[in-house]
């Protein structure tokens, strides 16, 4: 095939070289039953023409955000990106830079990336932040890694409304690593006491800030537990608008913080590409992954940016190295610092404060219906339902009405029989009055039925 150029000789050389059989001894890792033994049910070969109809027709089967009421959240959030956005991201210089290796080529994007590192560390109330990691549940895993360093332990807390999907990250480099992860019971209400678990050999506890069911707390007492028995606490946000009117997790002693950018500047992607989130404490700084670009001067006295650390495989020696992350979500860092600098700190906290509004209202709307209780007893901009009956049936009856309703618990916790009947709802500033009605009178005649 003249795509393939490697012929049959070509093939055996390299197996030879590298001491494996055939190619399927390089896929022994995999699980077999996830391996697939023949080619999927796809047309051999179809015109362009015919690849344009068929993609359309099998997209016209999907209901998109922007079609229906649109309350889904646990973790990505559809807000809205102002156009000036999507035009500047798109200006060739931005869209085909690359990693800013040499400084005296690359000087915007350095820029950028540096004040995209103030916004993050004057949201998140920390000392530090790096130029961006690939997403949230990475970010989070990293910055568990990093605890490991610093503290020369090698166990990590996870709390119980801790995002599930993240704490499926941690535990695999976990396993890979060596480590452990303490991990506890999903924790709706927010009345976990995850002090208890902390010994020593715990070198961190990481908490979600609101959890992933909604839950805001204050984590003073939480960080001053931690630090009483030398572990440090990590703060994972994954709704990072709500730093717009919470405390921050640096005020609150968090010793690292994790994050998804993706509600600023970045829409729902289907799942991506997102922006990771990092911050840290200054004595904790060459233990960050990932990038720091930093601000000099040349030798003209003038103001220029450079790359002040990057402690990364790809450019010290691999033993040396803090994280084997190999890049950073560049283009959408640019759109998160666009989006925050359009908004500017009051712009910031008022679409929060809207976010809130908007939350409460319909929570309010909810909690009237028979067979419908909020459980969450403090929010920002999303909450946790209980309903009578199965709630991933009842999400699936509202999505045939046209109302994307929120994320049934079992889809994320599958397993567990106490999370059934739950629902977590996110309502952000693109819910009109109208969508708050139509999601409690969909509601209200699905749980009836």
């Amino acid at each position: 095939m003249r795509y393939l150029p490697l012929t049959d000789d070509d093939r055996r050389e390299m197996l030879a070289k590298i001491g494996v059989g055939g190619v399927d001894d390089l896929f022994v890792a995999v699980p077999r039953d996830k391996l697939m033994r023949d080619l999927p049910a796809l047309p051999r070969t179809m015109s362009e023409l015919e690849v344009e109809r068929e993609m359309a027709k099998l997209a016209g089967l999907n209901t998109s955000a922007g079609s229906v009421p649109f309350f889904i959240g646990a973790g990505a959030y559809r807000h809205h990106v102002p156009a000036t956005v999507d035009h500047l991201i798109q200006r060739s210089e931005f869209l085909t830079s690359y990693t800013p290796y040499q400084p005296e080529i690359t000087q915007g994007t350095l820029q950028y990336l540096f004040e995209f590192q103030t916004q993050v560390a004057n949201l998140t109330g920390m000392d530090v932040a790096n130029a961006s990691m690939y997403d949230g549940s990475t970010a989070a895993a990293e910055a568990v890694l990093m605890a490991h360093r610093i503290t020369r332990r090698k166990k990590a807390v996870l709390s119980g409304g801790l995002h599930p999907q993240y704490g499926d990250v941690i535990r695999t480099l976990a396993h890979h690593g060596g480590s452990a992860v303490d991990t506890l019971p999903p924790d709706p209400a927010g009345s976990e006491d995850i002090a208890q678990r902390i010994d020593g050999e715990t070198s961190c506890i990481v908490v979600q800030y609101p959890s992933f069911f909604g839950t805001i707390r204050d984590l003073e007492s939480v960080a001053k537990a931690a630090h009483a028995k030398g572990a440090l606490l990590i703060v994972v946000v994954t709704e990072v608008v709500a730093l717009g009117l919470l405390k921050s997790p640096g005020e609150m002693g968090a010793d690292i913080v994790a994050a998804e950018g993706q509600s600023i500047g970045n829409g729902l992607n289907f799942g991506g590409p997102y922006v990771g989130l990092f911050a840290t404490r200054d004595k904790y700084v060459r233990q960050m992954p990932g990038r720091l670009a930093g601000e000099t001067v040349d030798a003209e006295g003038r103001r220029g940016f450079v790359l002040t650390l990057s402690t990364r495989e790809q450019h010290i020696r691999r033993e040396k190295a803090t994280s084997n992350i190999c890049t950073n979500s560049g283009l959408c860092a640019l759109a998160f610092t666009i989006h925050m600098t359009l908004l500017g700190e009051a712009g910031l906290k008022q679409l929060a404060e809207i976010n809130h509004a908007n939350a409460c209202d319909l929570a309010d709307r909810l909690a009237r219906l028979d067979g419908v209780e909020v459980i969450t007893p403090a929010f920002f901009n999303e909450f946790t339902l209980r309903v009578a009956g199965n709630a991933a049936g009842i999400v699936d009856k509202l999505a045939q009405k046209g109302v994307l309703a929120g994320v049934p618990v079992s889809r994320l916790l599958p397993g567990t029989p106490e999370c059934s009947d739950l629902i977590v709802v996110a309502s952000t500033e693109i819910n009109t009055d109208d969508d708050r009605a139509t999601f409690a009178k969909a509601l209200a005649a699905a749980v009836a039925t």
